[in-house]
C-alpha cells in the first residue's frame, strides 16, 4: 500500500488508486490538523497581557478591598443618614479607584506598536497577516527553513560537463557549458561544439548514451510548459542527454516539444535493457545493463553515482576514438 505525499525511493511499479481527497491516510491527518488549529496555543504576546491581566485584577482587588476597609470608621459617620449609606458610598469610591486603576488605553497602545513594526517589516517586503506574529517573530531567535521548493523552484539544471580525450591530465579533459532553461530540451551545447566535434571523440556518445538509459526520469511538454516526471536530479541529466543527442550525426532531431525524449526514445529502440542496479546511500550509483549497445551482442554496463565511486571501479581510459585503452592507475584516478 502506498500513501499519496510520500516518496518511493526506488523501484518500478504499476499503482492502482484506491482513495483519493480527505478519504487517504494523508486527508485524514490534514483533517486532524485542521481540527488542531481550534486548540492553537496563544501567542506569547496574547500569553503576557493574560497574566498581566490576572495581576493587575488581584493588585486592584487588594487596593480597592483595603481603602474600603480603612474608611471603616466613617460608615458610622451622620452625615451619610445610616451605616448601610456610608458602607454603600465608600464601596462606590473603591470601585471608581479600581476603575481609574484599569489602563484602558493599554490594548490601542498595544495594537499601535504593533501596526508599527508591521510596517516597518512590509518596508522590508515582509508581510505580516496577523498582527500578534509581529511581537512573536521579536521572541525568535533561531528560523528554521525548508530550501528545497520553498526558497527555490526545486529545478536543476546541467550547466557544464566534461569528458575524458584519452587520458587524464588537465589537457586532456574536455569540458562545456551548456546553455538552456529549466527542463527545456532546446538549449544547446555552447563553446564551438558541433557535430563534427561529437563524431570524432567517443566520449560524448558515452556519456550522452549513459545519461539517457541510466535514467527513471521523463520530460514532457504539457500547458506550454517542459515538465518533469521523477528526481530533479535525473531529470537534469535526462535534459543534458537530449541536448547533447541533437549533435548525434546518426539522429536527426525534429521537434523537442512533440516529444522532449526523442534521443532517448531513438537509443532505447537500439537496445534491450537486462537489468538495474538501482541507486542507494551504501552503493553511491546506479548502473544499468543493457544488450545490443552500438551494435554490441554482449551486455553493456553504464554506471552514474558519486565521482570517488565511479573512477573508484575504473581500470582503464578510452582513447579519443574509442577503439583503444590504456591501464589507469591509482595515482590517476587520485
Amino acid at each position: 500500500m502506498l500513501f499519496s505525499s510520500t516518496i518511493v525511493s526506488n523501484g518500478v511499479a504499476v499503482g492502482v488508486v484506491s482513495y483519493t481527497g480527505m478519504k487517504t491516510a494523508i486527508g485524514r491527518v490534514h483533517a486532524e490538523v485542521q481540527a488542531a488549529k481550534e486548540d492553537e496555543e496563544d501567542t506569547p504576546l496574547k500569553q503576557k497581557l493574560d497574566q498581566f491581566g490576572d495581576l493587575l485584577a488581584r493588585v486592584i482587588f487588594v487596593i480597592c478591598f483595603l481603602v474600603w476597609v480603612m474608611n471603616y470608621a466613617k460608615f458610622f459617620d451622620p452625615i451619610h443618614g445610616s451605616v448601610v449609606k456610608g458602607c454603600i458610598y465608600y464601596f462606590k469610591i473603591a470601585i471608581a479607584l479600581a476603575v481609574a486603576a484599569i489602563p484602558e488605553g493599554l490594548p490601542a497602545v498595544i495594537t499601535t506598536c504593533l501596526a508599527l513594526g508591521t510596517r516597518k517589516m512590509a518596508a522590508n517586503n515582509c508581510i505580516v497577516r496577523r498582527l500578534q506574529s509581529v511581537e512573536t517573530l521579536g521572541c525568535t531567535s533561531v528560523i528554521c527553513s525548508d530550501k528545497t521548493g520553498t526558497l527555490t523552484r526545486n529545478e536543476m539544471q546541467a550547466v557544464k560537463f566534461g569528458v575524458l580525450n584519452g587520458g587524464v591530465s588537465a589537457s586532456d579533459i574536455l569540458t562545456h557549458d551548456v546553455s538552456g532553461f529549466s527542463y527545456s530540451t532546446e538549449g544547446q551545447v555552447i563553446d564551438s561544439f558541433s557535430t563534427d566535434s561529437f563524431n570524432k571523440t567517443e566520449g560524448y556518445k558515452l556519456m550522452a548514451a549513459c545519461c539517457a538509459i541510466v535514467n527513471r526520469a521523463r520530460i514532457l511538454y504539457q500547458d506550454d510548459k517542459f515538465k518533469l516526471q521523477g528526481e530533479p536530479t535525473e531529470g537534469a541529466i535526462k535534459v543534458l542527454a537530449e541536448k547533447l543527442g541533437k549533435y548525434d550525426p546518426s539522429f536527426k532531431a525534429t521537434d523537442a516539444k512533440a516529444n522532449p525524449m526523442e534521443y532517448s526514445d531513438y537509443l532505447e529502440k537500439s537496445i534491450t535493457r537486462v537489468a538495474t542496479l538501482e541507486f542507494s546511500s551504501a552503493r553511491k550509483s546506479m548502473s544499468t545493463v543493457v544488450k545490443g549497445y552500438n551494435g554490441n551482442a554482449g551486455n553493456t554496463v553504464f554506471l552514474k553515482g558519486a565521482p570517488e565511486q565511479v573512477i573508484q571501479k575504473c581500470s582503464s581510459i578510452l582513447s579519443k576514438d574509442g577503439k583503444s585503452t590504456q591501464a589507469m592507475n591509482e595515482s590517476q584516478k587520485q
